[in-house]
Formats: C-alpha cells, sequence, structure tokens
C-alpha cells in the first residue's frame, strides 16, 4: 500500500513537471549556462513547491485550496513580473566561468529560490493538482495525514526526478556549444521567458 502510494504520487509530479513552461525554459537555460547542478537546483525548487501543493491536495484542504485560487490576481502579478525580470536578466547573461566557492553557492540559493517563487506563485499549479488528484481519485487513496504526506512525498520525488533527467541530459550538450552559441540561447530563452510573464500580466486585463 505505502509502495504505491509513493508510486502514484511520483507519476503525478512526472506529469506535472514534464510539460515545457517557464520552469522548464529556466532550468534548460541555466544548465546550458551555468552547469548541469545549477540546472537541478533550479528543479528543486520547482520540486518544493510541488510538495506544499501536492500536500494540501493530498489531505484535501479544500478551503485552503480555494483561498489560494481565490488570490490568483495577486499570485498571477507577482509571478507575471518576476518573469519578466528574469526574462530581461537572462537576455543580458552571459556564460559563466568557475567562480569562488562563496559565489556559487549564492548562485544556486538565488536559482532555488526563484524557481521555488514563481510555481508557489503560478495558480495553475494548485489547480492542476486539485484536477489531477481528483481525476485520479488519488487523494481518497490516503486514509490518513501519514499516507497523504507519503503520497505528497511521492510527488516531490517525481518532480525532482524529472529535474534530474532533464539537466543531466541537457548538461550532456553544453560542452559542445561556444560561447557564442550560448549567448544566443539565452535571448532566445530570455525573450520565452518574458513572453511567459506578459502573457501572465496581459491575462489579468479585464475582459
Amino acid at each position: 500500500m505505502e509502495a504505491g502510494l509513493f508510486a502514484r504520487g511520483a507519476l503525478i509530479g512526472l506529469a506535472i513537471a514534464a510539460p515545457v513552461g517557464p520552469i522548464g525554459v529556466l532550468c534548460i537555460n541555466r544548465t546550458l549556462r551555468d552547469g548541469r547542478v545549477a540546472g537541478f537546483v533550479s528543479g528543486l525548487g520547482a520540486a518544493t513547491a510541488d510538495l506544499i501543493y501536492g500536500t494540501i491536495a493530498a489531505l484535501g484542504l479544500t478551503a485552503l485550496t480555494g483561498a489560494l485560487v481565490g488570490i490568483s490576481f495577486w499570485t498571477r502579478l507577482l509571478g507575471g513580473l518576476f518573469l519578466c525580470y528574469l526574462g530581461l536578466r537572462t537576455l543580458g547573461a552571459r556564460p559563466t566561468a568557475a567562480q569562488p566557492a562563496g559565489s556559487a553557492t549564492r548562485g544556486l540559493l538565488r536559482a532555488y529560490a526563484s524557481t521555488l517563487v514563481l510555481t508557489l506563485t503560478n495558480p495553475a499549479t494548485i489547480i492542476a493538482f486539485a484536477a489531477i488528484f481528483a481525476g485520479l481519485g488519488a487523494g481518497s487513496a490516503a486514509h490518513s495525514y501519514g499516507e497523504g504526506v507519503l503520497l505528497a512525498t511521492g510527488v516531490a520525488a517525481g518532480s525532482a526526478l524529472w529535474w534530474l533527467t532533464l539537466s543531466g541530459g541537457v548538461g550532456l550538450l553544453r560542452s559542445r556549444l561556444t560561447p557564442a552559441a550560448l549567448r544566443w540561447i539565452n535571448r532566445g530563452a530570455g525573450l520565452i521567458i518574458l513572453g511567459f510573464g506578459l502573457a501572465a500580466l496581459w491575462s489579468l486585463a479585464p475582459v
């Protein structure tokens, strides 16, 4: 039973993480620019947010889910502005050389925090979790808080596995790219991320 719950959660985590969105573009770009560790740590920020939202969905906290959806205007505004900032920053970023340990650690913390905030401020994430859990009957499979947490842990593990696979695969290409190619990739990724941010802000406009 416990192994089945964990496996079901892992499949949900993979399903949530795999579609390419702004987090996927960030992870790919950071892997190419800064290396596999930076890309994977970026993905771990998203996996942490998946753990939080997965716990909410698995425990059936419908009131909290409703409250989070209710403030979607502000979360979309914050997320959209943050995406625009990251997009503009990525546009001007250059491939990095080896950094001192302290600087590298701060860079990884920023990478982790940015994707954590972006995923938490995306109202579509909590809606997706609620829909998938309801569709698969996953929430009803957890009969206690302990089983709910186990299910959510599986979600985080599945999400982290995806980011590990993505950063590892993309990292294989990094050594084959020239600095000039990496600069063009930064520009392309920056435009895509900026586009996601502008789309989020545009969605706030009254119909």
